[in-house]
Order: structure tokens, then C-alpha cells, then sequence
């Protein structure tokens, strides 16, 4: 049977039993520590095992130079210490030694702060709003020289490339039929000028004549739907009489609208009479350029 070893005492050096007060105890400890005693000689010399009590005993006694192991970081330390003394901050004693943030912390934590700098009232937010506005007008350079970049490697569209552009326009945003509504027409709505011009170009190439084009405003009735009229008549190059009725949309007060203003000029509707043919055209196409993506994908 293994033998059960117990150390003598209660582990508290007297504490626990009576047989001590802890000034007693202490004043013998920090004695014990000043003769040049490790902490282990002093807890076996004691028969305090408890570590909690012991680093109590020993608080603010420091251990003996013959207990302190070489450290390469000593020179490390010593001149961070002198520094933080000169009123440097962990940022720039860091810089100056390269070391962490979290040694020179370990270091200098006993030293007093250094007395911080105060700048005016607003200097900070002033520097970084001008920060955040040279950023913001950073980003608009690069995003203008990206887009005029991207722009010029255009060129001019063939026919083919117009075509296949103008379906994959229409089959994303144009009209399609549905169960409830099976009868196959051409029908575009869009707010962006240039997809407007776009589609039209489209169908010019697709032999569509003017007589059988139809446009519609949509606009809130909040909005000036005459100046409106006007700019979309301007955009698609035909008169009145080729535009139907404006559709006022009712205003709700309780939605927060973002399209406001004098650049808002609402959605303009493009329908083509007689379309159906043209959208089983349209509808083809779409189907064979799915299936050539699918083939190559295949590859």
C-alpha cells in the first residue's frame, strides 16, 4: 500500500489553529526574507503552503539577488524605464526599442504616467474630419480614373455585341409572361436614361419602328411630372404623340422616399405594339445563350 505523506502543521503556519496572528507571521516572514531566505526556504522554514497567504507575507518584500535567473531583456527593460521616466508613451518607447506593448507595460507599470498632452477644445474631431474628407476625395479620384478607364476600353459595339446585349437587358429587366398572364408583348421600365437609350438602339436594330413604339411616365405626383415629361420626350427623341397618360403614383407620408428632388424625374415605360413576335424572338435568344454558357462550362 502506497504511503500517504501529509506535511506537518495546518499549511497556514498557525494561522487556521491560533497558534499565530498573521502580524507574527509576517513580521518573521519579511525577517526570514531580508536574511537572504528564497520563498521556498521561508514556506518549508514557516510551513505556510498555502500561496496565497505566503505572497501576502512577503507583499512589497523584493527576493534576493541570488534568486533572480540572467535575463537577455534586462538592458531591454532598464532603458524602457528610463524613458517612461523621461515622459514617453508605451507608443513611442515601443518604437524606440521594438519591443511589445505588453513587456514595457510589465516594466513600468510601478512608474508614475507621464502628464498627457491636452490639445484645444475640437482639435481632434477637426483632424479627423479632415482626414475622412481627404479619403473621400482619394476614393473619388480613383473611382473616376477606374470608370473613364473602364469606359474608353469599350469602343464601338458590332451589331451582335448590341444584340445579345439588348437581350440579356430585356430578359433582366423587361416584362415576361407569366401563368396568370400568358400573352407574350414587349414592355421595358427603367428610371436610368442611358438603359432607355440603350434599349431603343436595340430595337432600331431589331427593324421596330417608331409608329408602334408607346411610352409611359410613372411618377409620384409629388414630383413636377411636366418637367418630367419633357426631359424623358428630350431623352427618346419623339414627341407627344407618341407618350400615353402620366401615371401619378399616390404619395404616402409615412415612407421615406430617397428618389426626391430635382434630379427625380421618375420611371419611363417603353412598350411596343405588336410585340409578341419580338419577345418570342427575344425569349429564343435568351435560351440560346444559356445554352452555349452551359456548353462552354461543360468544356
Amino acid at each position: 500500500m502506497t504511503e500517504i505523506r501529509h506535511r506537518p502543521g495546518d499549511g497556514t503556519g498557525g494561522l487556521r489553529s491560533g497558534a499565530t496572528t498573521f502580524d507574527d507571521l509576517r513580521q518573521r516572514a519579511v525577517t526570514l526574507r531580508r536574511e537572504g531566505l528564497s520563498r521556498r526556504q521561508i514556506r518549508d522554514r514557516l510551513q505556510v503552503h498555502n500561496n496565497d497567504i505566503l505572497n501576502a507575507l512577503l507583499q512589497g518584500e523584493p527576493p534576493p539577488t541570488w534568486t533572480k535567473r540572467p535575463n537577455a531583456k534586462d538592458d531591454l527593460r532598464d532603458r524602457a524605464r528610463e524613458l517612461r521616466l523621461q515622459g514617453m508613451t508605451y507608443d513611442r518607447i515601443q518604437a524606440e526599442l521594438g519591443c511589445s506593448k505588453s513587456s514595457i507595460s510589465l516594466w513600468v507599470r510601478d512608474l508614475p504616467r507621464p502628464e498627457r498632452t491636452h490639445r484645444p477644445p475640437g482639435t481632434d474631431m477637426t483632424r479627423a474630419q479632415q482626414g475622412r474628407k481627404e479619403a473621400h476625395e482619394r476614393r473619388k479620384v480613383q473611382y473616376e480614373a477606374t470608370r473613364r478607364a473602364a469606359e474608353d476600353s469599350i469602343g464601338e459595339l458590332t451589331d451582335r455585341e448590341l444584340f445579345l446585349l439588348g437581350v440579356g437587358l430585356y430578359w433582366a429587366e423587361g416584362g415576361k409572361t407569366k401563368p396568370h398572364r400568358p400573352h407574350p408583348q414587349i414592355t421595358f421600365v427603367n428610371s436610368d436614361a442611358g438603359m432607355i437609350r440603350t434599349f431603343l438602339a436595340w430595337l432600331r436594330l431589331m427593324d421596330v419602328p417608331e409608329d408602334r413604339l408607346r411610352f409611359t411616365l410613372q411618377i409620384h405626383e409629388t414630383a413636377d411630372a411636366s418637367a418630367a415629361e419633357q426631359y424623358w420626350m428630350e431623352v427618346v427623341g419623339l414627341g407627344a404623340s407618341h407618350f400615353t397618360k402620366t401615371t401619378l403614383k399616390r404619395h404616402t407620408p409615412l415612407t421615406n422616399r430617397k428618389n426626391v428632388g430635382d434630379s427625380y424625374r421618375g420611371c419611363l415605360s417603353v412598350r411596343v405594339l405588336k410585340g409578341s413576335d419580338l419577345y418570342r424572338r427575344v425569349e429564343g435568344a435568351w435560351c440560346g445563350i444559356v445554352g452555349a454558357v452551359d456548353s462552354t462550362n461543360r468544356e
